[in-house]
């Protein structure tokens, strides 16, 4: 992770070439711009080659420059605060065309968590819910909005499901009071992590449920508590939580969940289409449209 990398490199420092050195210190104090330069972009910045740069990533252990910039970057996401979150997407973006580099982001997101999903986590993740005892959801701040969406389908597909909403930390706990055995807890939360998130899921393992983390990587602290993670890659664009990919993630478990349900829920929905139309719950469309 980033803050090894960091540690690393300081530890390393006497050991280290002069021109390995330069880099090493400026990663060390300017993490947040090296994250998002090219090998060559950083080489010019401190006065070396790129080849230089690339050959100092390896030295380091990493296939190449970028995965070291990866690295670099996990660690930034985790760290920034909203203002310094705002310079980086300046960096990143710029200021012309922003639709189009957020969408084209948002859909680069997408591809790369369908590419590096691991669908046989999925598929056991989809078996522990429909065997669990009970089903807890649990996501704060930004990620509550990706909580509550699950949330709200879950409790459509199953009379065992509950959400956690809560602003107190003690309630969590309250409210998670009789997990154990034969539940499942899930957890989803993204950078900067949520430390109550972090702790209700360590609070569910220890008591033996099953957890389910839903988050960006697996150097994520969810994982440390988590039987099965599922990761969705997320980006930050200006203070704003790009959580597009982690949301179409979420879609795909509530449909392969209903599809192991499918037999039991039909009558469910039946039920429900009968409750909505005689309450007048949805506008029906007239024969104009």
């Amino acid at each position: 992770m980033g803050n090894d990398l960091i540690k690393r490199l300081e530890s390393m420092m006497p050991k280290l070439s002069k021109n390995q050195k330069i880099i090493a210190k400026y990663i060390i104090d300017n993490f947040d711009k090296a994250a998002f330069m090219t090998a060559a972009k950083l080489g010019m910045t401190v006065g070396v080659s790129e080849s230089t740069v690339v050959r100092f990533a390896a030295f380091l252990g990493y296939t190449g420059y970028p995965q070291l910039q990866s690295v670099l970057q996990e660690y930034l996401r985790s760290k920034l605060t909203l203002t310094q979150r705002m310079e980086v997407t300046d960096l990143k973006l710029g200021s012309a065309d922003v639709l189009s580099k957020v969408l084209s982001a948002d859909i680069d997101k997408i591809r790369i968590t369908r590419e590096e999903i691991n669908v046989k986590d999925f598929e056991e993740v989809v078996d522990l819910i429909t065997g669990a005892r009970k089903i807890y959801i649990l996501g704060v701040r930004s990620a509550s909005a990706l909580a509550g969406f699950l949330g709200f389908y879950f409790n459509l597909l199953f009379d065992n499901s509950r959400l956690i909403q809560t602003n107190s930390v003690s309630e969590t706990f309250e409210q998670m009071l009789g997990v154990g055995e034969g539940d499942v807890v899930i957890g989803i939360s993204f950078p900067r992590y949520s430390k109550r998130v972090i702790k209700a899921l360590q609070f569910a393992s220890d008591r033996g449920a099953q957890v389910v983390a839903i988050t960006d990587s697996i150097f994520s602290p969810l994982v440390k508590s988590a039987t099965k993670t599922l990761i969705a890659r997320s980006d930050m664009v200006s203070f704003v939580d790009s959580l597009v990919a982690p949301l179409s993630l979420i879609n795909a478990l509530i449909v392969a969940v209903s599809q192991r349900q499918r037999s039991r829920i039909e009558a469910t929905f039946d039920e429900l289409e009968r409750i909505w139309d005689e309450y007048d719950v949805y506008e029906k469309m007239g024969n104009n449209y």
